[in-house]
């Protein structure tokens, strides 16, 4: 019998009217033997996979590690990986169009997470503090000094430059202008793109060991003199020469293209009354907000509907934000010059139920009798297209390498056409995606000859689209992930509750309507790591632990700093694969 000191030290249950000891069974002997293992048809396999966000963006940046660094407030990481496949995150966290945000898992619980805001808060970081480049992670190649041209300073040239560098080429850019950077530097206003931003970023670049030769002829020339010095070239001549519409008194239009790059490089003139802008693209609401900021009232003068317009969603509603009015279904047919200013005749337009090679609704004159009204300018912004002599040379031969933003045509040299004049959509993150395609297509034709392009380009895809993974190409951890892209339902939203989405703060709209200040702001530090935790991770192991938790054998342990499954007692039951919050556990069947 028990003493009474013995009972009283033992755990005890409270029952009704008597306390009764509660005995706990333990086994004191090792259940190893018990190998769980044999009961296995299927085991865990530890596989990151392709988050949508990443497939979608045509830099293809890798957006769950840049997040995941983020959220742990490590900023040094999240920058070095974030420039390993991007030189212009706070660039792109500006003026990027982010389709990684449409694609973005989060947005069918609640919203997207605002990945262009955490690219630029990084961007800026990294600017403000001054981050290196990590030269030992970024270096990875030996192209045996092969000197390549390039024919163009804009976003295009530039990153092929960084990543061609990287890759152990020389390079020498030639450009036309006095300053580095095509579009960004003189066809985005400030109040979307700092030039300061922009040139630290160019610079970071140039450092690299990249020399730059400005005001220099890009003629035929030229091309003959550089094509017996230089091992290789890449042409990215970009958009110079603005649309045309085609109607009676034309020449009364003024360039928006112009408008934009006079901005950039003189002190311009006040303006004053009732301005049209004819367009609905980027180029449009550029000209229309920066000739707000220059006193006029301007008028966007579109053919077809608001919803159609191709300029970037949050553009269109700043704009209007701004007092800018947007005239839809109305298209120009002729300018005539009066004594206080011009009349343009407008046609009304209707939508039919056809759609265009685009894809938009395409629209018809509803009759041909023109409304007219008065402006005391007009402003042209349809955009612009390449070069007459340009357009030969981009033009593929039948022996061309058609890449999906390249055109690699090998005469006795490598020539590489990128950029706007072979992309279909127009935009800094596709003429970065050219560039690298560039680096990486150029170094395979080095390395292994012409036939190995297409075959490499392709190795280094992100899922089924175009984005590709320079880290994929220099064999980093990446080239280990599945190429499925995650959905929304392979994520355990058990583990994510619904969280509003950080938007951006904004100067006041009478401080922005009258400077070229730049409008939005950047995400201070908390705004910037709130926002992160919003994100899902898809299909990225971030160490949660959940596995090793929930683990019923205990069977998954660490071994060197990794995860490891003994397979001598995993039963194959899938709990660690359920409970994995991301899908970043795959289920294998045995064989």
């Amino acid at each position: 019998m028990e003493s009474q000191a013995m009972i009283k030290d033992k755990p005890t249950f409270q029952g009704l009217t008597n306390n009764v000891s509660l005995y706990i069974s333990k086994s004191h002997a090792s259940s190893r033997i018990n190998k769980t293992g044999s009961w296995r048809f299927a085991r865990p396999v530890y596989e990151n996979k392709t988050a949508p966000c990443s497939a979608s963006c045509p830099a293809g940046n890798y957006i769950p590690k840049v997040v995941m660094h983020l959220s742990k407030e490590n900023i040094h990481g999240a920058f070095r990986a974030l420039i390993q496949e991007n030189p212009f995150p706070a660039t792109c966290g500006r003026v990027c169009f982010h389709t990684c945000e449409s694609a973005c898992n989060r947005g069918s619980q609640d919203q997207a997470v605002a990945f262009r805001c955490l690219e630029r808060y990084i961007g800026d970081m990294a600017i403000t503090e001054n981050f290196p480049l990590d030269a030992k992670s970024l270096a990875a190649g030996n192209a045996g000094n092969i000197k390549v041209a390039i024919l163009g300073a804009g976003p295009a040239g530039l990153s092929a430059a960084f990543f061609l560098t990287r890759l152990g080429f020389s390079c020498e850019i030639f450009e036309s202008t006095d300053k580095a950077g095509g579009v960004m530097q003189w066809g985005i206003p400030s109040h979307r793109l700092p030039k300061s931003v922009l040139d630290h970023e160019i610079q970071r670049i140039v450092n690299m060991g990249i020399k730059i030769h400005y005001n220099h002829s890009l003629d035929a020339e030229f091309m003959t003199t550089a094509h017996h010095s230089f091992g290789a070239m890449f042409i990215s001549p970009g958009l110079s020469v603005p649309l045309t519409m085609g109607i009676e008194g034309e020449s009364h239009i003024h360039q928006g293209l112009q408008l934009l790059m006079d901005i950039q490089t003189k002190d311009m003139p006040l303006k004053q009354g009732r301005v049209a802008v004819i367009g609905g693209g980027n180029t449009a609401i550029d000209v229309a907000r920066s000739l707000k900021r220059l006193g006029a009232d301007p008028v966007i003068v579109y053919r077809r509907r608001k919803q159609d317009m191709p300029a970037f969603a949050q553009e269109i509603v700043d704009t209007e934000k701004e007092g800018i009015e947007i005239i839809e279904l109305k298209s120009p047919v002729a300018v005539q010059k009066i004594d206080k200013g011009f009349i343009l005749n407008l046609v009304s337009m209707a939508p039919v139920t056809e759609k265009g090679n685009d894809g938009r609704t395409r629209v018809m004159p509803v009759d041909n009798t023109p409304e007219t009204m008065i402006f005391s300018e007009i402003y042209s912004g349809i955009g612009a297209t390449l070069h007459d002599s340009w357009k030969a040379d981009a033009d593929a031969p039948e022996s061309a390498i058609k890449l999906d933003h390249v055109d690699f045509h090998l005469k006795d040299i490598p020539f590489l056409y990128g950029g706007d004049c072979v992309n279909d959509v127009q935009s800094v993150t596709h003429a970065i995606a050219s560039g690298k395609e560039a680096a990486i297509a150029l170094s395979a034709y080095v390395d292994s000859g012409i036939d190995s392009v297409k075959k490499t380009v392709d190795i280094c895809r992100l899922g089924a689209g175009k984005a590709l993974s320079m880290e994929i190409y220099l064999q980093g951890e990446r080239r280990l992930n599945s190429d499925h892209v995650v959905t929304d339902t392979e994520i355990n939203l058990d583990y994510f509750t619904s969280t509003p989405r950080i938007e951006p703060g904004h100067i006041p709209l009478k401080t922005s309507v009258t400077s070229f200040k730049e409008v939005e702001k950047t995400f201070t530090r908390e705004a910037a790591m709130a926002e992160a935790l919003r994100c899902y991770q898809c299909g990225f192991c971030n160490e949660c632990e959940n596995c090793r938790i929930f683990c019923p054998e205990i069977s998954i342990t660490r071994q060197n700093g990794k995860k490891m499954i003994d397979l001598d007692y995993c039963k194959g039951c899938g709990v660690c694969s359920v409970e994995c919050p991301r899908n970043a556990i795959t289920m294998e069947e045995e064989k």
